[in-house]
């Protein structure tokens, strides 16, 4: 029994745990690799430092260590369908790579490049990769280096390239289902995962629109200086996807099943069951490879070892990825977050600090505001959008409850600020990466990164102006 407990919890209470979280993750996140040089302190690790010092505080208060783990097994309990659909993701992509279905994909992508369109087609090709694998860092560091690649032997305006490529790997990033930021989003708002991708097109789309309209203006701008795509890179990458594997129109029916599973709206553990199911069919009718390697593909990911012959480098990072235990870390995070959440949720704490900072939000389009500035800021301190999600979107859920707004609102505010500035602010983890994968500069690129800024703008316009603020019926 809680028969010690507070009746009514103070502002300060319920603030000391949440302050403590973003003490940790600064400290962790940012301090840390910035002031002594070193990696950041894994997440993992801050977020149990932090539901300790939580379940400390309510051990004080009076509340029962049965108590505490009754809400925490409560909240972790909800959060399994889309934990469970996290390990499937990896297990699509491993089973997608060994069928050929990705492969293909890439050889005819790179055969699609014409030095007239290289700039839409840089956004074009990655947001087809990124859409099917789920993935924008696994895209740039492969189909984007290919890329980069034929551009630099056009002399092509390579920020604007750099920026096209990163934009197409942000839109697969932002839409797939495969997604792990996008599903951790409708995890954290405890909605489904195709009831937010759906919210999230309102934004996403006008946004690829426009920066396919800017990408191909932008070849009469800077035209490229030389028509030469015989490229070394895409010659070997193109031989060795061929000699490595089989190519048939019926490889396309695995990602056609999640398609049509996404527009039917049907459960989405066991349509990407069905696709990864379907995929390893075709391994074994289509590909030469062993049941062995095929199994294996699903839960260890596919390795170019396989292949029987020595690839060359950009060929095995395209391919030496997927399993099941590729996304053992954004499961285990979960699970360690909800640790954190469901402690102080024993509390209200969230709820309360909410309704002191936001109480005096009354309308839809200043409380949308409020959550596309708060992730922004959230993010761009943290670089961590998974950590974003949770600690924004459970501060906030029931404020869009309040108000009668649906989640999916709330979902892809996350998103439209988390996720689209991580390659615009030049200290993030992913503006790093992206810019040593691609040789490009942030300061360079980021103007012309018009996908993400598109979203922005159309994000805070939708919030002022009223559009697409679906209301529960």
């Amino acid at each position: 029994m809680d028969s010690k407990r507070p009746k009514e919890v103070k502002f300060i209470t319920a603030l000391f745990p949440v302050a403590t979280l973003l003490v940790l993750l600064l400290v962790g996140l940012l301090v840390v690799p910035k002031v002594f040089k070193i990696a950041p302190l894994p997440l993992e690790l801050l977020f149990i430092l932090a539901a300790t010092v939580a379940m400390i505080q309510l051990k004080r208060l009076g509340y029962s260590w049965e108590s505490i783990m009754e809400s925490v097994v409560g909240k972790i309990s909800k959060a399994m369908p889309t934990l469970l659909i996290l390990l499937a993701i990896g297990i699509i992509i491993g089973s997608w790579i060994v069928c050929g279905t990705i492969p293909m994909l890439v050889n005819y992508g790179i055969q699609m490049i014409h030095p007239d369109y290289i700039y839409v087609i840089s956004f074009l090709v990655p947001v087809v990769f990124s859409t099917v694998t789920g993935t924008s860092w696994g895209s740039v560091g492969t189909i984007g280096v290919v890329l980069m690649g034929v551009a630099i032997s056009m002399e092509a305006h390579l920020p604007i390239v750099a920026a096209a490529i990163i934009g197409g790997a942000f839109f697969g990033d932002k839409l797939s289902p495969l997604s792990d930021t996008t599903n951790v989003a409708a995890l954290a708002t405890e909605i489904k995962v195709y009831e937010h991708i759906k919210s999230m097109m309102y934004t996403t789309i006008p946004s690829a629109l426009i920066a396919i309209l800017i990408f191909f203006m932008a070849a009469w701008w800077y035209p490229v200086g030389s028509a030469n795509t015989e490229t070394e890179l895409i010659q070997i990458t193109l031989s060795q996807t061929a000699q490595g594997f089989n190519f048939s129109i019926l490889l396309l029916i695995p990602p056609l099943i999640v398609l049509i599973g996404s527009v039917k709206k049907f459960p989405t553990l066991p349509v990407m069951m069905i696709s990864a199911f379907s995929a390893i069919i075709l391994a074994f009718i289509y590909q030469d490879y062993s049941v062995e390697v095929v199994l294996r593909s699903m839960f260890y990911g596919f390795t170019t070892e396989s292949m029987g012959f020595e690839v060359h480098e950009s060929v095995a990072n395209l391919y030496n990825r997927g399993g099941m235990y590729a996304f053992k870390e954004p499961v285990l995070v979960s699970v360690l977050v909800f640790v954190f959440v469901g402690t102080i949720e024993k509390i209200d704490a969230m709820k309360i600090i909410v309704k002191r900072l936001f109480g005096f939000v009354k309308s839809s389009g200043a409380l949308v505001r409020s959550v596309l500035l708060s992730t922004g800021i959230t993010n761009a301190m943290t670089s961590n959008q998974y950590a974003t999600s949770f600690i924004v979107g459970d501060a906030f859920k029931h404020k869009f409850d309040e108000l009668g707004l649906k989640r999916s609102v709330l979902s892809r505010s996350l998103e439209d600020t988390g996720t689209m500035i991580e390659s615009l602010v030049p200290w993030h983890q992913s503006a790093i990466y992206m810019s040593a994968t691609l040789g490009v500069a942030v300061a360079d690129y980021w103007y012309w990164q018009v996908f993400s800024l598109a979203n922005i703008v159309i994000a805070f316009s939708f919030a002022t102006f009223g559009v697409a603020l679906f209301r529960k019926s």
